[in-house]
């Protein structure tokens, strides 16, 4: 069985032919520009698909940075495509393809994407994928199924008040941005010693802890995994991580048996569509 798996990003638009949990072929190209009407976006969308899908593809996945309605396939306010506030998508390219589509969260889609890359013997029981970018994203993974929420909202834990602001703001690139830092530059500069810029992600660290520290109270996983851009830096801000956790999170015994890595690339979230 071949499956198209699409990732709308916020740049770029990530499509991959998938067979047996790894793609067979891939293509990227620009995403929308702002200006486009809905109908014009999903024209565009069609030919993409168009130009990929073959013969023996059986099954359309496709993850969306937006709420979703998982059922019918409808999606609203999507970033970064102004046109998309309420979109029927499975609705419209099953009528245009004459396949089953499946439509998600990008969030989502990275944490099944995540979870196909455990090998079949040691499968997380629970996982949690928590997506370090622009924002914090969340999905969660429970015995091989997603765990969506009544209304596609699980995981939305990045929104939660904290100090002032939310996790969001002290735990993504927003961190960086609000100090006037360049997360890439930084990054640099902390892998080069630069003492402020290693500060810098200790403090970032810190504020990791205690998300994870709410992931750990409401999902009780027995893994968790980092992606996105920050992930990267992991070892700039593990040590002060895991201390913040082990210091406020009080059942130790989960926190013997929490793994905790780190899974990037292009192709996660790809997989993860096409899985849906």
């Amino acid at each position: 069985m071949m499956t198209l798996g699409i990732d709308v990003g916020g740049t770029n638009l990530n499509m991959g032919l998938v067979r047996d949990g790894r793609i067979v072929r891939r293509e990227t190209k620009p995403w929308f520009p702002k200006e486009m009407n809905l109908q014009q976006t999903l024209d565009t969308l069609s030919e993409q698909i168009s130009g990929l899908l073959t013969p023996d593809t059986e099954k359309i996945g496709i993850g969306v940075p937006s709420v979703v309605d998982v059922t019918r396939g409808i999606v609203y306010d999507t970033a970064n495509i102004p046109s998309w506030t309420e979109v029927p998508l499975k609705e419209y390219l099953e009528e245009r393809f004459h396949l089953p589509v499946e439509v998600n969260n990008d969030a989502n889609c990275y944490a099944m994407g995540v979870y196909a890359g455990y090998p079949a013997d040691a499968k997380p029981e629970l996982l949690v994928v928590v997506t370090l970018g622009t924002g914090v994203g969340m999905g969660i993974v429970d015995r091989g199924r997603l765990f969506c929420g009544a209304n596609c909202g699980a995981g939305e834990l990045g929104a939660l008040p904290y100090k002032g602001a939310t996790l969001e703001a002290y735990c993504s690139k927003q961190f960086f941005t609000a100090s006037g830092l360049d997360s890439r530059e930084a990054s640099q500069a902390a892998r080069d010693g630069d003492p402020e810029a290693k500060a810098f992600f200790a403090k970032l660290g810190r504020h990791l802890g205690d998300l994870l520290c709410t992931v750990m109270y409401a999902y009780d996983p027995s893994h968790i995994a980092f992606g996105g851009g920050i992930a990267y830096n992991y070892p700039l801000f593990k040590r002060s991580m895991m201390t913040r956790l082990r210091r406020d999170f009080p059942y130790h015994k989960s926190l013997e048996r929490l793994q905790i890595e780190t899974c990037v690339g292009d192709d996660i979230p790809v997989i993860g569509a096409a899985m849906l």
